[in-house]
């Protein structure tokens, strides 16, 4: 790479010849404020808060999208600087519905950052007098146009990375807004509930329709039975609420703060993890051996489910028919915890903490009501929810001792963690089945083949005699591709994994908000995973099926895997989902 060299605020500088005088700035330092910039993803100049002053040019120009060039003299921090970006900051503000304290992202908001970094202290116009409607139809994303402010980064995500288009600028001049097309409810068009939408709004303009309030008024009820389990990726991201570096594992101490919570019993979802490999597992084996459609496509994402719905209704069949660990854990909860227990199921309240806002309509859906007549998750928080449920009950994380969940429906393996990273499902499937497929417990288990961030990965893995061929794809865009390759017949695969999130659930729409310089900086979905990696390693067991309270539950409750009493409680059902 050519460089060129250049003056930053009186520095002299080279710097490759491809950046801008944003990326150059902050290579040494000078963090220049930005609303609309996503590194890779949105460079467009709108919120006009990076504004510089270049040698020669008349116009104060955007740094984000202006290139550098041989001898540019560039200054950063003048007063014409300063004053320009606070007046475009106070333009922000005018049609910005200002209830800080009150707002979902109080402290996590980028906007109310940049007002105290230049040191803004009284507002120049009046807020809007009328307020526009928000759409709440939905059960996952609640969109808020009083508070948005038109940077388009939830646009450049929903369009360029995820390729769903769903959002888009409608309207002109002052009635601009981002939305569905045609003024269509979140509920009412083809949106996956991804989320990544709510992950690079700078505001709250997008977030998750929330359920505190409910999980709040269950565990004051005595005449309720509440019992919580926590997604695998919800552990590596909790402590970020608290302050912790990104990726720091707080599993012990999440137990310990749901605990103090109030729920009647804390489980973990990565027992229904091992319970999903046993599943998804021998229905691969009996579609390889018995001829079934092939290549099986797994099941966990319930955005993904959603996307394969809406794009390509005529693959469904590939789909595994495995609920997603998050509603075979309320499946079992409400039959066999139930019973056990002599519990009207009716009389419980089943709350999930999941790193994925989608997952709230997943536990709507009308074929995950049991046959007691209620959801088999009542409740679904997001691991930012249960950040603000924590704070609520002036609990201190970061000084609480590690403890345990709830035995039985709290044990898990190895494997079952690792669901929350792209490639986790894959690789915690290939355990369990090469043990069944060898009849051995092998002690090569960890397939780092299919580990790693890119976008499609594939892999051969020898198991016994076998070759099976698998795939592994995160986020929507990536597995458009292989579903265009399974309809032109090119796909030769056996298994296929699939997530709705780029790097999967550890970068699900309902994890902790990170800011997006420091996205810049760190890869969170790989510091995550890391996290994970760590604790399936700290395991006694790393294999689904070495999992003893899941041995015993085949034994005494389900039967055989895949088997009658399995499919009933297990098992579900796809649809084709026509857009309007």
């Amino acid at each position: 790479m050519n460089m060129v060299n250049i003056t930053i605020d009186g520095r002299q500088v080279a710097v490759p010849e491809n950046y801008t005088v944003l990326d150059a700035s902050r290579e040494i330092g000078i963090n220049i404020p930005t609303l609309c910039y996503l590194k890779d993803i949105n460079k467009t100049g709108a919120c006009r808060m990076c504004l510089v002053e270049v040698e020669g040019v008349k116009n104060l120009q955007t740094s984000c999208v202006f290139p550098v060039r041989e001898g540019l003299v560039v200054k950063t921090n003048t007063k014409r600087v300063r004053d320009a970006r606070r007046g475009n900051l106070q333009l922000i503000l005018s049609n910005h519905h200002r209830d800080c304290l009150s707002c979902f992202r109080n402290g996590t908001c980028e906007l109310q950052t940049i007002c105290d970094d230049m040191g803004l202290t009284e507002l120049e116009f009046e807020p809007p007098k009328e307020l526009k409607p928000v759409d709440m139809l939905s059960d996952s994303i609640v969109r808020d146009p009083n508070k948005c402010i038109l940077c388009g980064r939830c646009v450049a995500v929903c369009n360029d990375v995820q390729e769903i288009g769903i959002l888009a600028f409608t309207n002109r001049g002052v009635e601009t807004e981002v939305a569905p097309a045609f003024g269509k409810s979140m509920a009412d068009s083809p949106c996956i509930y991804c989320g990544q939408c709510i992950n690079v709004c700078p505001v709250a303009a997008l977030r998750e329709k929330t359920e505190m309030d409910k999980a709040w008024e269950a565990i004051e009820d005595e005449s309720k039975h509440v019992v919580v389990a926590t997604a695998p990726a919800v552990r590596a991201a909790l402590g970020e609420v608290f302050g912790n570096p990104i990726g720091t594992r707080t599993t012990g101490k999440m137990f310990t703060a749901l605990k103090m919570l109030g729920f009647d019993k804390v489980f973990d979802v990565n027992f229904a993890a091992d319970l999903t490999i046993m599943e998804e597992g021998t229905e691969l084996l009996g579609r390889i051996k018995n001829g079934g459609t092939l290549p099986m496509i797994t099941s966990c994402s319930p955005g993904w489910v959603r996307y394969i719905e809406y794009q390509y209704p005529e693959l469904l069949d590939h789909v595994s028919s495995c609920k997603s660990p998050q509603q075979m854990m309320g499946a079992m909860l409400k039959s066999h915890y139930a019973e056990m227990n002599n519990i009207d199921p009716k009389d419980m309240v089943v709350v999930s903490i999941m790193p994925c806002v989608s997952k709230k309509t997943e536990a709507a859906k009308e074929e995950m009501i049991g046959s007691h007549g209620t959801r088999d998750i009542d409740i679904v928080l997001t691991t930012r929810e249960l950040g603000k449920m924590i704070k609520e009950a002036r609990i201190e994380f970061n000084d609480l001792p590690d403890s345990n969940p709830d035995e039985y429906y709290g044990d898990y393996t190895g494997a079952a963690v690792i669901f929350g990273t792209t490639g986790g499902v894959m690789e915690a499937a290939i355990r369990t089945v090469a043990d069944i497929v060898t009849g051995k417990d092998l002690e090569d288990i960890e397939y780092t083949a299919v580990r790693g961030l890119e976008g499609i990965k594939e892999a051969t893995v020898k198991i016994g005699d076998m070759d099976v061929k698998v795939a592994i794809a995160h986020g929507t865009a990536n597995a458009g591709k292989l579903m265009e390759l399974i309809k032109e017949g090119k796909a030769d695969y056996h298994f296929i994994e699939i997530m709705g999130c780029s790097g999967g659930c550890v970068t699900g729409g309902g994890q902790p908000h990170v800011d997006s310089r420091t996205k810049e900086k760190i890869d969170i979905r790989a510091e995550r995973a890391k996290a994970l990696y760590t604790e399936d390693k700290l395991r006694d067991k790393r294999k689904s099926h070495q999992n003893p309270s899941i041995q015993k539950l085949y034994k005494e409750y389900l039967g055989e895997p895949n088997g009658h009493k399995a499919h009933e409680l297990l098992h579900t059902h796809y649809k084709k989902r026509e857009i309007l």
